[in-house]
């Protein structure tokens, strides 16, 4: 059995619920799992409907850590079959004792963002007390591994597995026609799905596009997605007279969603360090790369991982508006991105969970 602790699980919604899902259900074939995740909204349909055994822990956040912590040591210490147990943060391992996790190994999974808390801060001592309860703590790029360096934590831990995506779903033809009236004759055709807050950078990607659209009148930009910088966004739009060369769509159809970035020409995601805020891989680049579709992202963070520059993408400077101008006109040069998108979705098959979940399989035997 495998037991997986996560405060992120759908049907919540976001990076981290998505990575923790598909890692447990990658278990699955190899074993029963069973999941203790916090309660968002009401779950009972996602849970029935699921092949996992999932406990949810709700009431008070303040109050739930420590009664979370209690159950998932309670049934850690019944259990005699238990063969790993997987963690999603340093918090949820936090309120555990050393003592409940015996011999069994035990994972604690980093991603930039949540380790980001500078030497001598309460926080950083903190975590580090909680991951030194950890067998492996596995980053999700190079750079969340030299970030957790930094940050003091015990480098002869750390191994590096990147966040594993799903095989590409099937696209109904009716939804493969949808997204190609959404995209209409554009050219060329971009694409961000990406919470809206101000280190996914789409800011400067409408900027550039200001000066793109004499060049390329049919461009066109769509953005998928929802968050506090959402009205932000579309004033700048409004601002620079782009309204019908950008468009916004919140809550859409998973489908929907990857019959866009199948049929656009390009990802975009020229992500920036925001304070502490950074993307430490990138799983919506390798997501396009399954369609076939090339991305340009940020060099700051994780995204050289997801993203072989000028083979499956272009990494550019997010900080500079001529720097993603320059990366848009590369792709765009003798249509390199069917090339760059060919690459890219063979590249993407060695993130598939099936072959991801198997270097976890190896730390554990």
């Amino acid at each position: 059995m495998f037991v997986v602790v996560t405060r992120s699980f759908p049907p919540d919604v976001g990076g981290m619920q998505n990575l923790m899902e598909g890692l447990s259900k990658s278990l699955v074939e190899h074993g029963p799992v069973k999941v203790f995740a916090d309660g968002f909204g009401d779950p009972e349909s996602y849970d029935k409907n699921s092949k996992l055994n999932i406990i949810r822990i709700s009431g008070l956040k303040l109050f739930r850590k420590y009664r979370k912590a209690k159950i998932v040591s309670q049934f850690i210490n019944e259990k005699k079959d238990i063969r790993a147990i997987f963690f999603d943060h340093w918090k949820s391992i936090e309120h555990i004792h050393n003592s409940v996790f015996k011999n069994i190994p035990t994972f604690c999974l980093i991603h930039s963002k949540e380790i980001f808390h500078p030497i001598g801060t309460n926080n950083n001592a903190r975590m580090k007390k909680a991951f030194s309860k950890a067998s492996f703590i596995i980053a999700n790029s190079n750079f969340t591994k030299k970030l957790a360096v930094k940050c003091g934590i015990e480098e002869n831990k750390i191994k590096i597995i990147f966040p594993g995506i799903n095989v590409p779903i099937k696209i109904d033809e009716s939804i493969n026609l949808k997204s190609k009236e959404i995209i209409g004759d554009a050219y060329p055709s971009l694409i961000t799905v990406a919470r809206l807050d101000k280190r996914k950078n789409h800011e400067k990607v409408i900027m550039v596009l200001k000066n793109l659209k004499s060049e390329f009148p049919k461009i066109k930009y769509i953005i998928v997605g929802s968050g506090d910088e959402g009205k932000n966004l579309q004033e700048l739009v409004k601002e620079l007279k782009l309204e019908n060369k950008v468009i916004f769509l919140k809550e859409i159809d998973i489908k929907l969603k990857f019959a866009l970035t199948k049929n656009v020409d390009f990802f975009i995601m020229p992500s920036i360090i925001v304070k502490r805020s950074v993307e430490g891989f990138g799983i919506a680049f390798m997501e396009a790369a399954s369609y076939g579709t090339p991305s340009i992202g940020g060099r700051d963070g994780g995204a050289s991982d997801a993203i072989k520059d000028n083979v499956t993408g272009i990494i550019c400077n997010g900080e500079n508006i001529n720097s993603i101008y320059e990366s848009i006109k590369n792709l765009l040069n003798d249509k390199k991105y069917i090339n760059y998108g060919n690459t890219a979705k063979k590249f993407s098959e060695d993130f598939h969970w099936n072959k991801v979940v198997k270097q976890y399989l190896e730390l554990i035997n």
